[in-house]
Order: C-alpha cells, then sequence, then structure tokens
C-alpha cells in the first residue's frame, strides 16, 4: 500500500527538481545578458518592462510597482487567471481577473511564479507572440 506513497513523492520530487533546474537555467542566462543574477524582482520588472513595451531611462517608484503588477498578471495570464481588458491613453496595459488563484503556501506560491515566469520565456524561444525573449529584454 506504501507503493502508490512512494511512487507520487517520488514524482513530486522529480517535478520540483526539474523545476529548480528550469528556474538555474534560466537565471544563467540572465546572468550572461545582464551581468549579474537578477531576483524574482528582477525578473517581474524586466517581464513587466517588457509588456508594457515602454524602455525609459527611468521609472517612478509607483511605475515600477506598476511594472511588476503587470508582469504578475501576464503571467498569470497564460494559465487563465487573468485577461488583458485593454490599454489607458497613456499606454499602460489593465487586466480583469477571472478566476481567483489557488491557495498555496509560500514554497508554493513561489513555485507557481517560477513556473509561469519559465512557462512566459519558454513560450517566447517557441515563437509565440505574446512573451518576452530574454535576449530582448
Amino acid at each position: 500500500m506504501q507503493l502508490p506513497v512512494c511512487n507520487y513523492l517520488c514524482a513530486m520530487q522529480q517535478a520540483q527538481d526539474d523545476l529548480q533546474t528550469r528556474w538555474w537555467n534560466l537565471e544563467a542566462r540572465l546572468v550572461e545578458r545582464f551581468g549579474k543574477k537578477p531576483d524574482m524582482e528582477a525578473i517581474l520588472f524586466l517581464v513587466g518592462i517588457q509588456e508594457f513595451g515602454d524602455i525609459r531611462e527611468k521609472f517612478s517608484k509607483e511605475q515600477k510597482q506598476d511594472l511588476m503588477h503587470i508582469a504578475v498578471c501576464s503571467l498569470f495570464r497564460q494559465s487563465g487567471y487573468y485577461e488583458l481588458e485593454g490599454v489607458d491613453e497613456d499606454g499602460w496595459p489593465h487586466f480583469r481577473q477571472l478566476k481567483p488563484l489557488p491557495e498555496m503556501g509560500l514554497i508554493e506560491q513561489e513555485n507557481f511564479l517560477k513556473d509561469h515566469v519559465l512557462l512566459y520565456f519558454e513560450s517566447q524561444e517557441a515563437g509565440h507572440p505574446d512573451v518576452a525573449d530574454p535576449d530582448e529584454l
């Protein structure tokens, strides 16, 4: 009776290891591109800039927060949690939440976000038009 539990736990560990390996590979590519290892906030900021489409010399603190919000909504849009409602007169995208995000512990939240970041970059590499290429950031 313990065999199915062991198989489940082994599969969970393998999925976790795969996620971590893919994450380290992304970090290595970003280090190669930008010269330093980005934290999650920096990655979200980069995704936000890519989605916003306007690279400026400076963003205000509020604009940086808005860019990270754009990134989170864009990342979770891939799984149907958000949809793009439109763009305002200043070019800022606005999103609508379609369904609640699942309740998770802190580690699960981090892995959920990492998985969506990875999907974002992997989709771009596969030629998906709605996501960023890390070499273009």
